[in-house]
């Protein structure tokens, strides 16, 4: 195992590279500013236009914020999984927590109209719905994972409920009306740039807080690697592990689906082509490197989901595959085989 020091080029490389993309992402949109203006702003100053001040200060910095915990907290949940499970296919939805967070959003906005009942429906009506639906699945995820001590069992029963609430939220489609269907689809798409100040925060504390509970698992999550046995007999309460692993990705995955919708791709991906950068399998490394990853994919696909220069913004979810698959597929093919 190299030693910690031997990492700190590719940190510094990667944190580097956050910072560049971070500024280009602020910079480009439908209104061109000039990069001069946007530093004045970043520097609490006031440029020569006060539409610039509150695109930049509204919507640009809010959103480039959004792409970077978005990214850094799917990142580390998909990572957790797929050490959890020792399954290079696991990700965050596996557990069914995004579909639970869909299900409670497809609640609000076709059940609702279904019944005949008229709910307002904004930003916060929607985390509030997609947090009550994943934090149900959880509750039915940990219920299982006290009972049954086969971790693939548990992989597979929250493939199950996956599949249970995306048959609901399709029942729910079929009889709903064609403006709410498409409100759904849209919200489904995925979207950054909806959050105000106060959202961002409440997302941020989530973030921390799932980030928190992983780095007291590191210990845990080394040891799982070498198999249950093995970690069994160096001391690691498996139970007490696969609970605290569970709930850490069910708040980062279930609180980023909330605010931002479900993102696919960024919570599977990210860990391999971390791996394949990093060369390593030591959480300590592996996981500050993720969190970088994850924010600069996120940067990057957000930027390109904008269309530089034109008024359109294309689906998030669709780019994230769009970009990021062929990386990994180039990257499995150049290094002829999967570090895990």
């Amino acid at each position: 195992m190299k030693p910690l020091r031997s990492y700190k080029i590719p940190f510094l490389l990667f944190t580097l590279l956050l910072v560049f993309c971070f500024l280009i992402n602020i910079s480009l949109g439908s209104v061109h500013i000039p990069f001069k203006q946007i530093i004045t702003v970043l520097f609490n100053g006031e440029t020569e236009k006060q539409a610039w001040d509150y695109i930049i200060l509204n919507y640009r910095l809010p959103k480039a914020f959004t792409a970077i915990l978005t990214g850094s907290g799917l990142a580390v949940s998909g990572l957790l999984m797929q050490t959890l499970f020792r399954n290079p296919l696991a990700g965050p939805f596996v557990l069914g927590i995004s579909s639970g967070a869909s299900l409670g959003v497809a609640l609000l906005i076709m059940g609702a109209s279904t019944l005949g009942i008229t709910i307002f429906l904004s930003n916060i009506s929607f985390a509030i719905a997609a947090t009550a639906g994943s934090f149900l699945v959880l509750l039915a995820v940990i219920s299982v994972s006290l009972k049954v001590r086969d971790t693939m069992a548990i992989l597979i029963i929250g493939l199950m409920f996956g599949s249970i609430t995306a048959a609901v939220v399709s029942v729910l489609s079929y009889f709903s009306s064609a403006e709410k269907l498409q409100q759904y689809i849209f919200w489904s798409f995925g979207s950054l740039g909806n959050l105000s100040w106060n959202e961002l925060l409440l997302l941020f504390l989530l973030v921390c807080c799932g980030i928190a509970m992983s780095i007291f698992s590191l210990k845990s999550l080394n040891s799982l690697l070498l198999g249950e046995n093995y970690a069994r007999s160096l001391g690691t309460d498996i139970r007490k592990s696969r609970l605290i692993i569970i709930c850490t990705t069910s708040i980062l995955a279930g609180g980023i689906t909330a605010f931002a919708g479900p993102i696919a791709f960024v919570g599977l991906a990210v860990p391999h082509l971390t791996r394949q950068v990093f060369n390593t399998t030591n959480h300590k490394i592996l996981l500050p490197a993720v969190m970088l990853y994850g924010a600069v994919l996120m940067l990057i696909c957000d930027t390109i989901a904008q269309w530089p220069a034109s008024e359109f913004t294309l689906p998030i979810n669709a780019i994230t595959s769009i970009v990021g698959a062929p990386v990994v597929i180039w990257l499995l093919v150049r290094k002829r085989k999967m570090i895990f």
